[in-house]
């Protein structure tokens, strides 16, 4: 990923939650425990919803094109896109832990992405559409964490 424009980003990160939720989804169909199925379910729903907010991005009515046409520079060094490409390979199996870990994992590099993203902004819109998607991921983070630790107490 060396130049692109942000809504190359933002359609990489769309894939990368629809990948999610298919992991989650996967995983939830061989789950053996009533649970962890329903906690991996769960997963994949927020991930679909995630996938679905990015997408409507470019079909909301608005016009976002002074953020989504931006280019940006991006060296080689950067670290998170194949970490998260990674991560979306795995197989998520064992435990409703397990699983948690690997949802905050997933979205802690993902929110850490747009930081650094906003970080590079040149123009203040695309810094504050990243902010605004780092703190999204941060409150989606802190909900998903909420109902899975709900889940374990069932």
């Amino acid at each position: 990923m060396r130049y692109n424009q942000v809504k190359d980003l933002v359609e990489w990160a769309a894939g990368f939650h629809a990948r999610m939720a298919r992991q989650y989804s996967e995983a939830a169909d061989k789950a053996d425990n009533e649970r962890l199925k329903m906690g991996l379910d769960y997963l994949a729903s927020r991930e679909l919803k995630m996938k679905t907010g990015l997408e409507d991005l470019f079909h909301d009515g608005m016009d976002h094109s002074e953020v989504l046409e931006t280019w940006f520079d991006e060296s080689s060094e950067f670290p998170e896109p194949p970490e998260l490409d990674q991560i979306a390979e795995q197989t998520v199996t064992g435990s409703i832990e397990d699983a948690m870990k690997t949802a905050t994992t997933a979205h802690e590099r993902l929110q850490a992405l747009y930081k650094h993203r906003a970080a590079r902004s040149r123009i203040e819109p695309e810094a504050e559409f990243f902010d605004s998607l780092a703190e999204g991921h941060n409150s989606e983070i802190r909900h998903m964490m909420a109902s899975m630790e709900e889940l374990q107490g069932v």
